[in-house]
Protein backbone atom coordinates (compact mmCIF):
# COMPACT_ATOMS: atom_id res chain seq x y z
CA UNK A 1 0.00 0.00 0.00
CA UNK A 2 1.26 3.80 -0.67
CA UNK A 3 1.44 5.90 1.44
CA UNK A 4 -1.05 8.32 -1.07
CA UNK A 5 -3.61 5.20 -0.22
CA UNK A 6 -2.73 4.96 3.44
CA UNK A 7 -3.47 8.77 3.75
CA UNK A 8 -7.08 8.28 1.74
CA UNK A 9 -7.98 5.56 3.81
CA UNK A 10 -7.63 7.37 7.03
CA UNK A 11 -8.42 10.53 5.90
CA UNK A 12 -5.30 12.13 6.05
CA UNK A 13 -2.25 13.71 4.07
CA UNK A 14 0.39 11.51 2.71
CA UNK A 15 2.69 14.22 4.20
CA UNK A 16 1.60 12.94 7.22
CA UNK A 17 1.76 9.31 7.01
CA UNK A 18 5.27 9.99 5.98
CA UNK A 19 5.88 12.36 9.42
CA UNK A 20 4.69 9.11 11.03
CA UNK A 21 7.05 6.72 9.33
CA UNK A 22 9.80 9.30 9.88
CA UNK A 23 8.91 9.66 13.69
CA UNK A 24 8.54 13.29 13.38
CA UNK A 25 4.86 13.45 13.96
CA UNK A 26 2.90 12.15 17.05
CA UNK A 27 -0.32 11.29 15.90
CA UNK A 28 -3.87 11.26 17.93
CA UNK A 29 -5.16 8.45 19.63
CA UNK A 30 -7.91 8.42 16.57
CA UNK A 31 -5.81 8.34 14.05
CA UNK A 32 -4.04 5.25 15.57
CA UNK A 33 -7.27 4.12 16.08
CA UNK A 34 -7.63 4.23 12.17
CA UNK A 35 -4.07 2.64 11.13
CA UNK A 36 -4.74 -0.21 13.64
CA UNK A 37 -8.26 -0.84 12.09
CA UNK A 38 -6.87 -0.45 8.57
CA UNK A 39 -3.98 -2.65 8.99
CA UNK A 40 -6.23 -5.55 11.47
CA UNK A 41 -3.20 -5.03 14.18
CA UNK A 42 -3.54 -3.99 18.07
CA UNK A 43 -2.15 -0.73 18.61
CA UNK A 44 0.69 -1.59 20.67
CA UNK A 45 2.10 -3.34 17.62
CA UNK A 46 2.61 -0.27 15.51
CA UNK A 47 3.75 1.52 18.01
CA UNK A 48 5.93 1.67 20.92
CA UNK A 49 6.12 3.62 23.89
CA UNK A 50 9.48 4.86 24.61
CA UNK A 51 10.59 5.78 28.43
CA UNK A 52 11.20 9.56 28.49
CA UNK A 53 9.79 10.55 24.86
Amino acid sequence: MTQEELAGKIGVSRQTIAAIERGTYNPSVVLVLKLSKVFSVPVDELFILRSGH
